[in-house]
């Protein structure tokens, strides 16, 4: 059995956030995506860069409610320097008037979940995965190699980062993907996952993950086989029997 698991560490910093994962097995490759799924899909990322404004009523990007949230967040952990939250790159983006364009329909979906509801959304492939997923707090040292780079940049003492029995996956929480778990074109089964830190916006996270489960069955005809809602009460669920 594994699971994901929300360690000790994690709702010591934070004890109100709440996090929904997810488990899509069976999905479609993009190659198998019909041309008006796709368009269909495009045309979603493009509704959520225009819906993304409704966040951004200042023009100094920190200012954002959204975007205040996770700085502070990001405040309360080591972090390397100069990272921010995902949903800060994306409103950010919208905010300078360059649209987050589209990429390939998995990644354009959970996009378009991140920007509709200004949360940082992310996906894994499960198949590399190995053994159980964690969120907490790491002494450093977890072997990562960050999506689209050569070097190794292993984690820092203190860090906030998602961990599996090999190395990091996520570092300083959502900020920098790995490339030995990222999602690609062919990923069949997904791990994928929403993160809140405002308990006003419990609500929210839950309809977010809602449309997320019913976009990735539509779209990938996948089937969810996890769709739950992460907190300090229930801090783990099984992602694979």
């Amino acid at each position: 059995m594994q699971k994901f698991i929300a360690d000790d560490s994690f709702w010591e910093l934070f004890p109100h956030a709440s996090i929904g994962i997810m488990v899509a097995r069976g999905m479609k490759p993009a190659s198998a995506i019909p041309p008006d799924d796709a368009a269909a899909i495009a045309k979603l990322l493009h509704e959520a860069n225009e819906h993304a404004n409704s966040y951004l009523t200042s023009n100094t990007i920190s200012e954002n409610e959204p975007v205040r949230a996770w700085r502070e967040a990001y405040q309360q952990f080591k972090t390397k320097k100069g990272a921010r939250s995902s949903v800060e790159n994306l409103l950010k983006r919208v905010l300078k008037g360059n649209p987050v364009g589209s990429i390939t329909p998995s990644v354009d979906v959970y996009n378009a979940i991140s920007l509709k509801y200004a949360f940082p959304v992310g996906g894994e492939d499960l198949d590399a995965l190995d053994g159980d997923l964690r969120l907490g707090i790491t002494e450093g040292g977890d072997a990562f190699l960050p999506l689209g780079e050569e070097d190794e940049d292993p984690t820092l003492p203190g860090e906030l980062c998602y961990c599996d029995n090999v190395g990091a996956v996520c570092r300083c929480w959502n900020w920098r993907d790995g490339k030995r778990t990222a999602l690609t074109d062919d990923s069949a089964n997904a791990f994928l996952i929403i993160e809140n830190v405002d308990p006003a916006r419990t609500d929210d996270l839950r309809a977010a993950l809602d449309e997320f489960a019913t976009l990735v069955q539509r779209y990938f005809n996948a089937t969810i086989t996890q769709h739950t809602i992460i907190d300090r009460d229930h801090p783990e669920a099984v992602i694979k029997e």
